[in-house]
């Protein structure tokens, strides 16, 4: 064999071992991100080559599959009150990423997750039969919520304060996740959608923090009683009505002038929601004692799962003395989320105690067999005293039985609330959202809810806590305490 036919063999074999060495390296290190990439059209058609699993509101499917008529993917997503549950189901959709509770539970729900593979399913690679995911919410209290808000734009979440079990999720506007499923129409309907400047694909009772207003004035009296700044709410304060904002010339007033807050307990002040009152408390206390207690209620939490990601409510650090002033009435650089205003009141009315909040109570296989139970994983953390929790309790029922809350009333129920109008736009200059955050009893039922309306057809001078959130917090309350 000559030279020149010795080389090109021994280059011809380079190039295939060459070959051999990026084919492995493709099989066996490349080959989990090509099959898992998104642009990989053999994941949409083995995912929708059967009927995927469903999500379970109330013993009945809110969920289900349908044939397609057209093109590789044999199955769609399809929804039963849609726009209902839009803001617990999020949606599953041939086109884009699911999201919410179908994109945290797609591996179950497809039929992927290892956990529903039998011993001959992993012997010869068969998809599993898909699971299905068990939620938490009372349909009652969901469509309450929903029929409530109506054409309001705004967010509201309701919680059992023994259980943490999250019995409604609710954003108004919101929008019919079948829209979305089929990938020949998703197109326009995602371009609506995203267009839309009243953003119906934004949760508003998980993903949108907004300043609390005066409901955070719960947070402050907490912070105060805990602290034994005051031994009880029935104490006369040190409160100037006005009160200066410390370093400043800028007095703050409140909504009513001839309410009683000079000096008033903090029963009186939350009942006429004075604002020198709290705001004074937050200076007195220091901003480092209400971050404390803030973030004990699950301010500042960056990790917060329902088991969807929350949106973490904020409550701020590094501030000047008349900053903290403002961060007492619930206003400065101060957000929540109904989440987690809801859960101010759940641990309030739990003895002080806070139950993990929680919208899965279990995932199954086919066959109905649990997989998780998330009811008993659901973690208690103390966070007030007993005493304090019974205190802030009578105080809020003072503001529903007589103050600025009595919208809120339910007969037959003991209610206790608190009202927020937060302050919106530069010097106030948009329309203010309206709050609402309350407990109700009755016959051994209990639930904790909280409201913000960010904005309705109501004038200016009608938007309160009162007259636009609280009557939602009613008709949520009725629903989750009916006998």
């Amino acid at each position: 064999m000559n030279k020149t036919i010795r080389r090109a063999s021994l280059f011809t074999l380079l190039l295939v071992l060459a070959l051999l060495v990026r084919a492995t390296w493709v099989q066996f290190y490349e080959g989990r991100a090509l099959a898992d990439d998104k642009d990989n059209r053999r994941n949409a058609i083995e995912t929708y080559s059967a009927p995927l699993g469903n999500i379970i509101v109330g013993g009945r499917s809110v969920t289900g599959s349908a044939p397609t008529k057209t093109g590789d993917l044999r199955y769609k997503r399809t929804y039963t009150d849609g726009e209902l549950y839009a803001a617990v189901t999020g949606y599953a959709s041939q086109a884009y990423a699911p999201t919410q509770l179908e994109g945290i539970y797609t591996d179950l729900l497809n039929g992927t997750d290892p956990r529903l593979k039998s011993v001959l399913d992993t012997l010869t690679d068969r998809r599993a039969d898909p699971g299905n995911v068990v939620t938490t919410i009372d349909p009652d209290v969901q469509r309450a919520a929903y029929d409530a808000l109506g054409d309001k734009k705004g967010g509201a979440v309701a919680v059992d304060p023994k259980t943490g079990r999250i019995l409604a999720v609710v954003s108004t506007p919101s929008y019919d996740p079948s829209s979305l499923t089929d990938a020949n129409t998703a197109g326009a309907a995602w371009k609506k959608l995203t267009t839309d400047p009243d953003k119906p694909l934004t949760n508003r009772a998980l993903r949108q923090p907004l300043p609390p207003g005066s409901t955070f004035k719960l947070v402050v009296a907490a912070a105060a009683l805990e602290d034994g700044l005051y031994a009880s709410v029935d104490e006369r304060t040190d409160s100037p009505d006005p009160y200066t904002l410390p370093g400043t010339s800028r007095q703050l007033t409140n909504e009513n002038p001839d309410a009683p807050c000079t000096n008033a307990t903090i029963r009186t002040a939350l009942e006429y929601s004075c604002n020198n009152v709290f705001a004074k408390m937050a200076v007195k206390l220091g901003q480092d004692k209400v971050r404390a207690m803030a973030e004990k209620f699950g301010f500042n939490d960056e990790e917060q799962d329902v088991p969807v990601r929350a949106y973490p409510s904020v409550y701020p650090s590094d501030m000047y003395p008349s900053e903290t002033a403002l961060t007492g009435i619930g206003q400065f650089d101060v957000t929540a989320t109904p989440l987690q205003m809801a859960m101010v009141s759940a641990a309030i009315a739990n003895g002080g105690k806070l139950v993990s909040p929680h919208m899965v109570a279990q995932i199954t296989d086919s066959g109905g067999d649990v997989l998780q139970d998330y009811d008993d994983e659901a973690g208690t953390k103390e966070i007030l005293s007993s005493s304090t929790a019974e205190q802030l309790q009578s105080a809020m029922r003072t503001v529903v039985e007589r103050g600025t809350g009595t919208n809120a009333q339910v007969p037959g129920a003991t209610v206790g609330g608190k009202t927020g109008t937060a302050q919106h736009g530069e010097n106030n200059s948009q329309v203010p959202y309206a709050w609402f955050t309350s407990y109700g009893k009755s016959g051994g039922k209990e639930v904790a809810v909280a409201v913000v309306v960010e904005q309705s057809d109501a004038a200016r001078s009608e938007v309160s806590g009162n007259g636009l959130a609280a009557p939602v917090a009613k008709a949520m309350m009725q629903a989750a305490l009916k006998d």
